[in-house]
């Protein structure tokens, strides 16, 4: 037996997910893959496509190892450069697009990105951003995106081609290039930076392989799924499910941008059956009208409290919740749902459905530990410890940073710096990011609890909990929070009457100190509220903040 323990040349290519666009290809050659606007691609068409792509592409000589960036929305172009740009054997970086020029800056820096494929609607960010490059970087080459745009529109000439003319140019019979290991580099993603300054974050094959067909096992995604496309493709390449919806022979309903309206029009006009986005999502779409056919979500980032989650699920949604970090490539824990828990009340299935769960099918081990020790924390719902991760989809690090890597991967584990609980049944909780736990008076106070506690109230449409300074207890919880706007004529709450509510159901210590309302609290792109910022309000703001700004 242990001569059979060797690989041979049969068994020993590397897992890849750039075949799911191949062999998609072939299985699902006629049936849609792309719709935007009036335009509509076959599966057929997406190969070919992407092949003439990569094909330009290696004409200019980029290939293996090269960074490649994407500085656009969800359209059909952001698609398929997933696939387009490594199949050259680069690597992808897609840019938020709603940083700011020195942000980006860094970033095309640190990646030394040969290359940039930009929207024509963002070609004045590009070019500040170039003109922001230290003396000395070499300039990318710039390609222009355009798709709906005044047919007056002209090309800068300080991009090299446009995009569909490098597909238009493009060999459909070009050997897209395979990767000689699973550990080669696939992606180079940038954390958003909400507790810390973003940092390169390089996913291989193997990982991107594993998590795409994790997640689709785990959601239940069945074959040729109509997906609508209001998760960024910039955020952890859509959770993989860029290359997920290839897998499955998707139909992938892109938008360039988003609101409710558009949502439910889309949801209506293509028979949407799968989409993913983040609490903010959820908000938006829990004031609409009932659904005529059962749509699935994904909802991850922050926990989203159990009542936005009963809301969304009266109108129609199916939501499913799950974690990840931009770390792990997607979606490594979700809440398995269990068929006793559907004779429960309706708020206790939503408190239940609201926790990270268990680790995916995909993962090698998860376990809610103490940070100092190591040791894993009793499994009673109320002992806090750090969630850590063991698995193939983890990075393979952070870029030209081993500080921060050793930092997080230590003793065989991935520390997340997420705080959380394990409940008897095995399902986890998250409680906090390590950096929010606010201390006062030597009581450590979950952010989250309080703010899934302002949830409650009917006239609060967000909240976010943040640690203030005090001279005597060290720091107390402060709350910002915005409002509905579909009470009119209704008066609205002070203040007080936020923190008359919260007395009854939160101990006496964990009561926010100040409320501060706001029309809408900062957030990144990916919907994510930036509570460094509203750390840095309450911080200047003083000690009696319960104004209305």
């Amino acid at each position: 037996m242990d001569a059979l323990r060797k690989p041979n040349c049969a068994n020993s290519s590397p897992l890849t997910p750039l075949g799911f666009l191949e062999r998609a290809a072939t299985v699902y050659a006629e049936s849609p893959s792309i719709v935007y606007n009036d335009l509509t691609y076959t599966w057929s068409d997406t190969f070919r496509r992407c092949l003439q792509l990569a094909s330009s592409i290696s004409r200019l000589e980029i290939g293996k190892g090269d960074v490649v960036s994407v500085l656009a929305p969800n359209i059909p172009a952001t698609y398929e450069l997933h696939f387009g740009v490594t199949m050259t054997g680069a690597i992808i970086n897609t840019i938020n697009t709603r940083l700011d020029a020195r942000a980006i800056s860094v970033i095309l820096s640190h990646g030394e990105s040969k290359l940039v494929f930009v929207d024509y609607q963002l070609t004045l960010l590009i070019q500040d951003a170039v003109s922001l490059l230290p003396d000395g970087c070499p300039h990318p080459l710039l390609v222009l995106i355009i798709d709906d745009e005044p047919a007056s529109l002209t090309m800068d000439h300080n991009f090299i081609n446009t995009y569909e003319s490098m597909v238009e140019a493009g060999d459909p019979g070009f050997i897209w290039v395979r990767p000689e290991s699973d550990w080669d580099p696939l992606t180079l993603n940038y954390t958003s930076g909400t507790t810390s300054s973003p940092k390169g974050v390089v996913l291989c094959h193997r990982g991107t392989f594993i998590v795409a067909c994790d997640s689709l096992i785990e959601w239940s995604v069945p074959k040729q799924p109509v997906y609508l496309w209001t998760l960024p493709m910039f955020h952890v390449n859509g959770w993989s499910f860029v290359w997920g919806m290839a897998a499955v022979g998707g139909t992938n309903v892109c938008l360039r941008k988003f609101n409710a309206s558009i949502i439910y029009t889309a949801i209506r006009n293509h028979s949407v059956t799968h989409m993913c986005g983040a609490p903010v999502v959820l908000n938006m779409l829990s004031k609409g009208k009932p659904l005529s056919h059962t749509v699935h979500i994904m909802a991850a980032g922050s926990p989203p409290p159990a009542p936005l989650l009963l809301r969304a699920e009266s109108l129609g949604f199916d939501v499913t919740h799950s974690y990840g970090l931009t770390e792990t490539g997607g979606p490594v824990l979700a809440c398995a749902w269990k068929k006793k828990w559907n004779r429960l009340p309706a708020i206790d299935r939503s408190k239940l459905k609201a926790r990270q769960g268990v680790g995916t099918i995909g993962m090698t081990a998860v376990d809610v530990v103490d940070p100092k020790s190591g040791v894993s924390v009793a499994r009673d719902g109320l002992t806090k410890g750090e969630i850590v991760l063991r698995g193939r989809c983890i990075m393979l690090g952070y870029l030209k940073d081993p500080e921060s890597t050793a930092k997080c991967i230590k003793n065989g584990w991935f520390y997340t710096g997420d705080v959380a609980v394990m409940h008897p049944d095995g399902y986890l909780e998250i409680k906090d990011r390590s950096k929010d736990v606010i201390i006062s008076g030597g009581e450590n106070i979950s952010s989250v609890e309080v703010e899934s506690v302002l949830y409650l109230h009917p006239a609060v449409n967000e909240a976010a909990v943040v640690g203030q300074p005090d001279e005597y207890w060290g720091e107390t919880p402060c709350a910002f929070v915005s409002l509905k706007d579909d009470d009119i004529g209704k008066p609205l709450p002070t203040a007080e009457d936020i923190r008359r509510f919260c007395k009854d159901k939160l101990s006496g210590y964990m009561m926010p100190k100040a409320v501060v309302f706001m029309k809408d609290l900062p957030k990144t792109s990916t919907g994510k509220i930036k509570k460094h910022v509203l750390k840095e309000l309450a911080k200047n703001m003083g000690s009696a903040i319960k104004s209305r700004i």
